[in-house]
């Protein structure tokens, strides 16, 4: 709906104003105008790599449940729907790509459930950096939103993960799915389910896209930790491990486009509690969020100039 990306823009830009006022606008131009653009050049690079990597794990979940696209139309519905979704609120890319997929012959709830468990295990493989941050010595990875921030995501990840695997929590989900109004949400809901529920006969599927979404993980820590030194913010590599983690799952919060605010708050409340400067803080959003703008440009230029793509295949299923 309209008014409630509006709502999400609004929400974000006043999140972006209050931390930039907080930092000193003065001093973040500064900060942003004496980047060293060769750190910048190798943060880049990183976030090239880490979307093919993106790429290949999704492309595993989806011949792990049997899809059979051909190999450069998957790329190119993530590419383009990579870039539709950096103007999107973070479910809405998902979306975007799932529907793109089903177009193609994908069943809607095989397209949906490739989607989710992408989205899934990248959170939980972002949980599981997260939580060296508990062994920090940073008094800011102790701070109590951010042990409520990896609880929530921890219960959320557990549950998930019971409905995936135990017969006990599925069956307490059907029973919830059943309940909802509507004979075509039951139904789309209980396929999704069903299909969800297939993976767990992939182990070797979830294993390496597990491990490819730890090494997005880690991408994103270094291309943050090269952005910080293009800035000339003297944090150890330990502090950006233990920081960057818990940022991106708040940044996963749907509340606004894109993680814009969000970010912007994130980054100025983390690292300026463990003494950098709030408009070095600042000025590393700004970077870190127009990093992934550039990361999902690619999709914009596939879709402005590469081959249309052939005709969806008929009589997609439901």
């Amino acid at each position: 709906m309209g008014w409630t990306r509006a709502l999400r823009l609004a929400v974000g830009l006043g999140l972006t104003i209050v931390a930039l006022l907080l930092a000193d606008p003065v001093a973040v131009w500064r900060a942003g105008a004496a980047a060293d653009p060769a750190w910048i050049a190798v943060a880049v690079a990183l976030a090239a790599f880490d979307r093919a990597l993106m790429a290949y794990r999704w492309i595993v979940l989806v011949r792990a449940i049997g899809g059979t696209v051909p190999l450069p139309i998957i790329l190119r519905v993530f590419f383009v729907t990579s870039f539709v979704g950096t103007f999107l609120p973070s479910v809405g890319g998902d979306a975007v790509r799932a529907v793109s997929l089903a177009r193609h012959g994908v069943g809607a709830a095989d397209a949906t459930a490739s989607v989710l468990m992408d989205r899934l295990l990248g959170v939980w493989s972002l949980l599981l950096v997260a939580c060296t941050s508990l062994w920090g010595a940073q008094a800011a990875t102790r701070h109590p939103g951010v042990i409520l921030t990896l609880a929530l995501t921890a219960a959320a990840c557990a549950i998930a993960g019971a409905i995936l695997f135990s017969d006990f929590a599925a069956a307490a989900a059907a029973r919830l799915i059943a309940a909802l109004p509507g004979a075509r949400l039951r139904h789309a809901s209980g396929r999704l389910l069903e299909t969800m529920r297939r993976y767990r006969h992939r182990p070797r599927a979830l294993a390496n896209v597990t491990l490819g979404s730890v090494g997005v993980q880690i991408l994103r820590v270094v291309q943050a930790f090269c952005l910080g030194m293009a800035l000339g913010i003297a944090a150890s590599p330990e502090i950006y491990v233990s920081l960057i983690p818990i940022i991106l799952l708040i940044m996963l919060v749907p509340i606004t486009v894109y993680g814009l605010g969000t970010s912007q708050v994130a980054f100025v409340w983390l690292f300026a509690s463990i003494g950098v400067a709030e408009s070095q803080a600042f000025a590393l959003s700004v970077l870190f969020v127009a990093l992934g703008a550039v990361g999902n440009l690619p999709g914009g230029l596939i879709y402005a100039f590469g081959r249309r793509e052939p005709a969806p295949i008929a009589g997609t299923k439901a």
